[in-house]
């Protein structure tokens, strides 16, 4: 069993997926799982279909150097004008997110209420090869695979708030540090206050 970044809680339902020295461009899927943290799964597939088809673009925020700045980009809510359409590691990504769903589906979880809590990616060790230069000399030709990892879980179901009957609760009258110290203390003796 292999270990991830983050170990959820044993009592929260969740589903786990994860690939290891995956060919696929390390800034590339940084970008990719950087954004669809926190997504439900069903928007999160639909993203990535869109992305695999050029109707969404996946934004580019940290590793921006040289990438073109683009119209669809500014429709996310993320910084800056800067995105890419990376189909290969979209494809590895959405693969990994479908086995999470499966192993989910095992679990008996519902579907429509996973949404990916953790999404991480990162560095693995670099395929070496060599390319040919001028002057008989030789020179790295480096790959930058990545390992990825997914964690979903179920939304919790929302709590009602309960009826506050002094009136003093989150909209009533506002108690201060020093208010709820004299509340806690029984007065001894008769002293001026």
């Amino acid at each position: 069993m292999t270990r991830y970044a983050v170990e959820p809680d044993a009592a929260v339902p969740h589903s786990k997926s994860r690939g290891s020295h995956l060919r696929v461009h390390y800034k590339h899927c940084r970008e990719i799982a950087h954004h669809i943290k926190g997504m439900p799964v069903v928007k999160a597939q639909k993203f990535l279909d869109d992305v695999l088809a050029f109707k969404a673009i996946v934004p580019f925020t940290r590793h921006t150097g040289g990438i073109g700045r683009k119209a669809m980009a500014k429709q996310s809510k993320s910084a800056g004008d800067k995105g890419r359409w990376p189909v290969k590691a979209t494809a590895v990504v959405k693969d990994l997110l479908s086995n999470a769903v499966a192993n989910g589906e095992t679990k008996g979880l519902e579907i429509e209420k996973l949404f990916i809590s953790h999404a991480q990616c990162n560095r693995a060790p670099p395929g070496r090869r060599r390319t040919y230069r001028a002057h008989g000399r030789i020179g790295k030709y480096a790959s930058q695979p990545a390992h990825i990892e997914l964690i979903l879980e179920e939304k919790k179901e929302g709590v009602e708030k309960a009826e506050d009957v002094d009136g003093e609760g989150a909209r009533g009258k506002k108690i201060t540090r020093k208010m709820a110290a004299k509340k806690r203390f029984v007065k001894i003796g008769g002293g001026t206050d």
